[in-house]
């Protein structure tokens, strides 16, 4: 792969699905993963752990007929067993995806569509970073046990120990702050800036709310990380109804 940087590409054959909830489970009080079946995943492609699927949202009432769409990343799937696992960083107050997750039922359905494209990441770096928070967490997960073996390190933000997931990597650290304060950088970036970069060529990988992805990338780039090896992306934004930025 390129010593460049990340690969874009896109996936023409994207299109709308509709997938039945099969298994719920609450993996911690504010984190809940949804098993889910599908019988036309002919042609999925999903190459990347941060790729993001549309949730087409349905609504009630006076806009009955128009979904809310929002972006998520496929947890994992199996076209073959025609399975996908979806996981819901829980808040409040609940936004469209998370309300409907809360009180989906056995054999409920959603249609999704995508993903549209991939980021590829280079896969012969001397050492990744994966940096992020809740939100962050299924495309953490998903990357570590796709490159099982890798020099990962992991920092997550999370509300406290009892939202700490057992993941697959032995170089995971947990920081906690409140879940009012999710969108304040202070907590990653003081845990980011008191590190040193290895040494070799590495990877930065960041997802979190926009204004803190930008400042960790700002942290990133000031300790001498080319901005071609970063990836740095705002999942959300604080007071924005799905407010995404792409910061790299």
């Amino acid at each position: 792969m390129s010593d460049n940087g990340p690969l874009r590409m896109r996936h023409e054959g994207a299109r709308r699905r509709t997938l039945t909830v099969a298994e719920k489970r609450q993996l911690t009080p504010h984190y809940l993963s949804i098993h889910f079946k599908c019988d036309d995943f002919g042609g999925f492609v999903s190459t990347s752990p941060d790729d993001h699927i549309k949730l087409f949202l349905p609504q009630d009432g006076p806009s009955a007929g128009r979904p809310i769409m929002r972006d998520y990343t496929p947890r994992g799937f199996d076209p073959a067993d025609g399975t996908m696992i979806l996981d819901f960083a829980l808040h409040h107050p609940a936004g469209p995806a998370t309300a409907w997750a809360i009180t989906a039922k056995i054999g409920d359905r959603i249609e999704i569509g995508g993903p549209r494209g991939s980021v590829l990441l280079p896969d012969d770096c001397d050492w990744y970073w994966l940096i992020g928070d809740e939100t962050a967490l299924p495309a953490i997960a998903r990357r570590i046990e796709e490159w099982p073996g890798k020099p990962i390190r992991a920092l997550i933000a999370v509300t406290d120990a009892d939202e700490q997931l057992q993941l697959a990597g032995d170089d995971i650290h947990w920081l906690h702050r409140p879940s009012a304060l999710a969108h304040d950088p202070v907590a990653l970036v003081e845990a980011v800036a008191a590190l040193a970069l290895p040494a070799g060529r590495g990877f930065i990988w960041i997802a979190a709310e926009a204004g803190v992805a930008r400042a960790l990338r700002d942290v990133v780039l000031d300790k001498g990380q080319p901005l071609a090896r970063i990836k740095a992306s705002g999942y959300w934004t604080q007071g924005v109804a799905d407010g995404h930025a792409r910061l790299d």
